[in-house]
Parts: C-alpha cells; structure tokens; sequence
C-alpha cells in the first residue's frame, strides 16, 4: 500500500511516496518542483495556481510509473491562508506571510485585546505575520466582509482535490485564534474582534480522511485515492519524525525557519515564556509543541541565490575559512523581506564584510540564537536536556550541527532529513489503520533511517 506525502515549503515542494517493507518505512521520491514568492509592486504572494498544478503534475507521474498512492496527504508551511466568496472563488491573493501588510494593524488588534491576553488564551508567540493580524487587514480593507469559507492554505489544497472544506488543528493553532485549553476556537477573541464566526468550522484532528479525489481530479490523474489529514503545519509533522522514544528531548526543525523546542502535554503560558516569546502550537492526541520561531537557513539561502546560487557545500567551505566572531540578531525584521540580505547584514552591522566572513557571521548567530533560546527554554521548563535532535534539510549542515553542539555543549543527533514527508505519512499511515500506534511508528522510524551524532568539544 502506497502513501504520498506531498510536503511543499516556501521554496520548493516534493512528492514523497511510502510504504512499510520488513518493518521499515521505505522513501521514494517522485516529483519536485521550486516554490517562491511573487513580488507584484511590493506586495507578497503566493502563485497558487502553478502550486495546484505542480500537485497534479506529481500525481500523475504516480500514475505513469504505476505507484499509484492509495492515500495522499498535504503539509505547508503555517499562517496563510484561502478566502473564498459564495461561489467557491478566490478571493484575491493568498498573500505571503513575509509581506509588511500587517505592519500598521497590529496595534489596531491589540488596542481591541493585549498580547498578553490573547497569549494566555491560545499560547502562540507574537510574529506580524499570525493570521490574527493577517485577518484584520482583510477586515479593515473590506476583503473579510465577502469571504463565506477561510481555509488555511493546506486546507484550501484539499478542497481544490476533493471539494471539501476542512480545517485541520495543527496549523489552525498557528492562526492565533485557538483556545488552547478547549483546542477550538475562540470565541471570545472572533467577537472583540468581529470577525464572522460562520467562518471558524469545527477543527478537525490529523489522522482523518476527508474524503475521495473529486471526479475531475481522478480524469486528470487517471486513478483514484483517498485524502487524508498528515500533521498540516509542517513543523507538526517533522517533529513526528524525531528518532527517539521519548518525547523528553529538544528539537532543531532546521530548514528555512528553524524551530527550536520540545514536546509538552499542557499548554506554558507563564510570564517567562510570554517575555521569551515562546509558542504552543498543536501538535497531535491535543500535545503542544512548545518552540521558538528562529529565522533559520532563510538567510543563508537569500545570501546564496545573491552569489549566482552557488552549491551550498562552497557556502560552507567559504564560512569554515573564516575566524570572524561577529553576530547580529537573525530574528531582527529587517532580515524579514530584504531587496539584498548582504545589504541588509552590511547595514545592521554598519561596517563591509567579505562574502566569507558575512556568512560566518550568520552561522554564529545562528548558534547563538539556538543557544539563548535553549537556555530559556530550560529555565522556563525547569529541566535539562542533554540532546538536541536536528530534523529536516538543514540537519544535512555539518558546519551548524558542529557549531550548534560546542556552542549550547549538548550532543547532536541530525537527521532523518525527509522529516516532514517522514511525519506526513506516518500519520497517513496510523489514520488508515497500516500502523497501530505512534510508539510503533517510532520504533520503525528507528529502524528505518541513518543518524549522525555529533559529539560537542
């Protein structure tokens, strides 16, 4: 039995095919295309169309090789989302949660509701780009007054699949708008808000099937499957991922954001974890992945298409080369959107740079981020890990997984680095009743993929 993963971030997307084999979860992949924002006079966006059609493109090499999925599940990253009218049109553009649209509304939600009080409610960490915010320049433009349906962007890909609306927990946490005590919701925020609560459906939970590809769809492919809920929010399903047994470890989601945190079962809303910016978003069976938005490799990427994309393995050497000590804060906004990155670092610094030593600078305030955010982590769940398990594309990273172990002086387990798809389709996999439990799926996991364990200085 076949499970597709179709895991798609902010750069690129990929089709991802499982299936259990000796007790192992065996990966193949079949498509993948680049992902990236549209820059239309300033304003961010994503081209949905070409991803739909990139989606299609996938399924229908399935089809051509004959490993035809019998379950498909998709994963994105969080925030965005789908505004459709009465007739199921797109209402304008799926912005992009990096666009500065929020820029002059977040003081207008929070004079209606203080941060303080919507973290106690829901638990998530300020970014501008919440949806919260996003949903507020849509109220005060006019835009929410038409909408009938709200569907986070893997939901919306879903429906385009099967006709059906759903809205899945895990990235419905990310929006700012979910209890995190009732894990619906909240209704006390949507009313001081005003925002139409015909829109906010009953969540529903990874694991579930929403139903067949619609007919079209199956002409288009030529086979029929099954959609079904993965973890929606990728970082929800990486962590699924993690190699280990226990869920008492730390976590480095490593790619374009780093996510940096631990699995916890009740909501930390203390006063440490609201000054420390910390977040707790859904996770699955109701557990919160307590974390840190940590700018990540986004950076390192930007600085890299500016030198005519160069191989990263050269961007490493180049940052090996270098002694320099220097950081910036990679959280800063300014690193958010820039026309350049190495205009942008150059500027915060406020002195030039070789190209050698403005990537080390990067890579040592990475370390220094993960650091910090580690040591808060720690004070705010008063205990003390010993390993920190890095996960995703960014776990192929000698250099930061070295760094990242002398500098916070634990050990590094890296890798598996297919972690979303791994995830996505474990959760296919438990849904559709072909694995009987997750402490099952960890153990095949375990069984199933190569880890690098880096030992600090």
């Amino acid at each position: 039995m076949y499970f597709l993963a179709i895991d798609i971030g902010a750069s690129s997307g990929r089709h991802i095919l499982g299936h259990l084999e000796n007790n192992k979860l065996c990966l193949e992949e079949i498509y993948r295309f680049k992902n990236g924002l549209i820059n239309e006079d300033g304003i961010l966006s994503w081209d949905v169309t070409n991803l739909f059609n990139e989606i299609i493109k996938g399924l229908i090499i399935c089809k051509n090789i004959n490993k035809i999925p019998n379950y498909i599940g998709i994963d994105t990253w969080a925030c965005d989302y789908a505004l459709l009218d009465s007739n199921d049109n797109l209402i304008g553009k799926i912005y992009c949660y990096r666009d500065n649209r929020t820029k002059d509304i977040i003081d207008l939600v929070h004079d209606k509701i203080s941060f303080s009080n919507l973290y106690n409610k829901t638990g998530i960490q300020f970014q501008p780009f919440n949806t919260i915010y996003q949903l507020y320049h849509d109220k005060v433009n006019g835009k929410l007054k038409k909408a009938k349906t709200f569907l986070m962007l893997p939901d919306y890909l879903n429906f385009l699949l099967t006709n059906v609306k759903c809205q899945e927990y895990t990235n419905a946490t990310s929006t700012g708008l979910v209890n995190r005590i009732s894990h619906t919701w909240d209704s006390n925020i949507l009313n001081i808000l005003d925002y139409p609560t015909n829109l906010f459906k009953e969540l529903t939970l990874p694991g579930e099937i929403i139903g067949d590809l619609k007919e079209d769809i199956i002409n288009k492919v030529g086979f029929k499957a099954k959609v079904i809920l993965p973890a929606t929010h990728d970082t929800a399903s990486a962590t699924l991922a993690v190699p280990s047994l226990s869920n008492d470890i730390l976590y480095i989601s490593s790619g374009t954001w780093s996510l940096l945190g631990s699995i916890i079962d009740k909501a930390n809303v203390s006063d440490s974890s609201l000054k420390a910016n910390y977040s707790n978003e859904g996770s699955i069976n109701y557990q919160f992945r307590y974390q840190k938005n940590i700018m990540g490799l986004w950076i390192i990427q930007q600085i890299r298409h500016e030198l005519n994309d160069i191989p990263f393995k050269d961007i490493i050497n180049l940052a090996k080369e270098s002694k320099i000590n220097g950081t910036i804060d990679v959280n800063d906004d300014c690193f958010l959107a820039p026309k350049s990155m190495i205009k942008a670092i150059k500027d915060y610094l406020g002195y030039d740079l070789e190209t050698k030593d403005l990537i080390r600078v990067v890579y040592n305030s990475l370390v220094l981020s993960y650091d910090n955010s580690i040591k808060e982590l720690e004070n705010n769940l008063n205990k003390k890990f010993k390993e920190i398990y890095i996960i995703g594309g960014g776990s192929q990273d000698n250099l930061l997984n070295e760094l990242t172990a002398n500098k916070t002086k634990k050990q590094v387990i890296a890798g598996p680095v297919e972690a979303t798809s791994i995830g996505n389709i474990i959760m296919q996999m438990i849904g559709a009743k072909e694995i009987v439990n997750f402490e099952e799926a960890k153990k095949i996991i375990k069984n199933s993929f190569k880890v690098e364990e880096i030992l600090n200085d």
